[in-house]
């Protein structure tokens, strides 16, 4: 055994295979493999501020070490993949009557020195990933709450036009590191170049101010949903055309197509779009006063009795959307794996069934608000979300994961319920800096989901793999409870409201 350990190591050693030619580039076939790591697939880019998710640094780094492409660019690597036969491997091969190869050490070894090179590239893109995904968050941090109060002063056309060019930017940079090759830390740089002008958080916080300042509080909830469901359908069409285009030619063409989307979205809100905000004033950007602002909003409201309702509703909020996060990371990984073992076909399916929850929780949306109030349609969101991931989490076979992703019909639709309700409890003058804090505590969902989930996933697999799914589940206990008990304060105060007589006038 240790002379399978010293030419396992002998074997990680060795220099990389020779590149493939720049046709096979051109072809889109092969990835370039140079040091420089470009980020992840262009809907990423222009819809969701330029993420790098782990699958394009494995490709590049992968690529350089001489280890095969994996199959499918949206899924993460495992860390199973270098190993001798997994369950699914030998649940085909005792299927199909195949039989391993002979000459078992000599694949043995072969096992153990991809298995270092696994390691290694698995490393460093996690290192990468993180330090590109903290960077943006803590740049988007400061700015976000920067631009969003000053939004409600001069107006949501500059907010928007700064963030969409800070994202065309940002993509600009990423083609210029997969034109030349630069090195990985040029995408940070790019990263926090976006996050000084607000990034995607920005972009979403305007959004929502927007449609809360253009509708009445009757249909507001529904326009949310309206908004909400439409990044559900871009990200559905980015995964499913997306995918196949960066199969077919490379991911030259479709990040030139996600500049060209930030480009067209810079000058839309420059020239086309139309101004929300009715009194437009002057204001100073670089001053406190716009922290201030964010501040007050919670711990100084104009009405003191929606202080509480604030701190929980976001509360309701943070808790939901970890949950969406952390699911949505571990769906793909989970569908790989035994018993399940689904193909990229299946996976592809799956995915489309995910984001088809967009479309139909907006659809129910519609149709329950006509016999109930918006918590209840969020409650009963919540028991369609608990339910689905309750299945999915014992899924041991394709009909019970495809009936999961069925009940998650309405997981959806609670959501823009809670951003409705945030909106109505603050004036139109604070929708600016209430949205820029949504989009704060949205950014640090991604970061607690994908630290919790991602961690938990791995550490429960000997006892339960669908674990983290029924963990989820039962974190939304917490804001069905949240939002199921100020709606009963609520009715409860409106009741006892109007049960009081009026004092009777003295002579």
């Amino acid at each position: 055994m240790a002379a399978i350990g010293r030419a396992a190591a002998a074997a990680a050693r060795r220099p990389p295979r020779r590149p493939p030619p720049a046709a096979a580039f051109a072809r889109g076939c092969c990835p370039r493999p140079r040091a420089g790591a470009v980020p992840g697939p262009p809907w990423s880019v222009g819809a969701a501020g330029a993420r790098s998710p782990p699958s394009y640094l494995w490709t590049r780094w992968a690529s350089e070490r001489g280890l095969p492409r994996p199959h499918k660019a949206a899924a993460p690597p495992l860390r199973t993949a270098a190993l001798p036969p997994t369950r699914c491997r030998q649940r085909q091969l005792g299927e199909s009557g195949g039989v391993e190869s002979p000459g078992w050490h000599w694949v043995l070894l072969r096992v153990l020195s991809r298995l270092f090179l696994l390691q290694e590239v698995e490393a460093l893109v996690s290192h990468w990933n993180l330090y590109i995904n903290l960077g943006g968050f803590f740049v988007c941090l400061f700015s976000v709450t920067l631009f969003g109060p000053w939004s409600d002063s001069v107006g949501r056309r500059p907010a928007l036009i700064l963030s969409t060019a800070g994202i065309a930017l940002q993509t600009s940079i990423y083609l210029l590191v997969i034109y030349l090759e630069l090195h990985v830390a040029y995408l940070l740089l790019g990263r926090l170049l976006s996050g000084l002008s607000g990034d995607y958080n920005l972009v979403l916080a305007s959004c929502f101010a927007y449609v809360a300042e253009t509708s009445d509080r009757r249909a507001r909830t529904f326009r949310v949903a309206i908004l909400e469901a439409c990044l559900g359908i871009a990200g559905m069409l980015a995964s499913i055309g997306g995918g196949q285009w960066r199969k077919a030619q490379g991911y030259i063409n479709p990040f030139w197509l996600a500049f060209a989307a930030s480009l067209a979205a810079t000058l839309y809100a420059a020239f086309f779009l139309r101004e929300s905000v009715k009194q437009r004033r002057p204001a100073r950007l670089f001053t406190l006063s716009h922290y201030k602002a964010v501040y007050r909003l919670y711990m100084a409201p104009e009405h003191p009795s929606s202080r509480w309702k604030l701190a929980l509703y976001s509360l309701a909020f943070f808790l939901l959307v970890t949950v969406h996060f952390g699911a949505k990371d571990l769906f793909v990984l989970y569908e790989l794996g035994f018993p399940l073992c689904w193909a990229s076909d299946l996976i592809g399916y799956g995915s489309a069934a995910n984001y088809l929850a967009y479309l139909s929780s907006l659809g129910g949306l519609r149709l329950l608000q006509l016999c109930l109030e918006d918590s209840w349609v969020a409650e009963m969101a919540l028991i369609s979300n608990i339910a689905g991931l309750v299945v999915i989490s014992l899924a041991t076979t394709t009909a019970l994961m495809f009936t999961g992703y069925g009940i998650l019909f309405l997981s959806m639709a609670a959501t823009p319920v809670i951003r409705s309700k945030l909106s109505k409890l603050v004036s139109e003058t604070e929708q600016g800096a209430l949205f820029a804090s949504v989009a704060c505590v949205q950014g640090l969902c991604s970061l607690v989901a994908t630290g919790v989930f991602n961690s938990l996933y791995p550490v429960t697999l000997h006892f339960m793999r669908g674990f983290p799914f029924l963990f989820g589940a039962i974190i939304l206990l917490i804001p069905a409870a949240i939002i199921g008990w100020i709606q009963i304060w609520d009715s409860k105060h409106d009741y006892n409201h109007f049960q009081d007589p009026p004092s009777p006038a003295k002579d």
